[in-house]
């Protein structure tokens, strides 16, 4: 079923990851790292943005809503209307520490409320 853009609704985890994401002014603000999965809900937390650092150093990761994120084909990245100002507050850790238990739902929250993103997952997982 497509999107109302005329993309499909499925996409495999392996092509998001490692897409460039850039801000609307089309700086390149970092890229996908990884996506968080709810297995209970079957729909997905949020994805996970590196930005900085140099060869993994000083990289900070950020929980992104899915929401928040739109596939431009023209510049075959994400484009996000946010400024690296903005990205460089946000909510950030590890990746370890963005995907260890029950954690993970709380860095959701964070990434919501920081964003004001507007979600389509049940209230309990807000």
């Amino acid at each position: 079923m497509p999107t109302a853009s005329g993309h499909t609704t499925a996409i495999r985890a392996r092509k998001v990851i490692g897409t460039p994401v850039k801000n609307t002014s089309g700086d390149r603000v970092g890229e996908i790292e990884d996506v968080v999965l709810d297995k209970t809900s079957e729909r997905i937390m949020f994805a996970i943005v590196g930005m900085g650092g140099f060869l993994g150093i000083g990289e900070k990761f950020h929980p992104l809503p899915w929401a928040a994120l739109h596939f431009d084909e023209e510049v075959d990245a994400y484009v996000i209307p946010f400024t690296r100002d903005q990205l460089m507050a946000a909510p950030a850790d590890t990746i370890q520490e963005l995907t260890r238990g029950d954690g993970v739902a709380a860095f959701r929250k964070r990434a919501i409320d920081y964003y004001q993103v507007p979600t389509q997952n049940p209230p309990s997982q807000q």
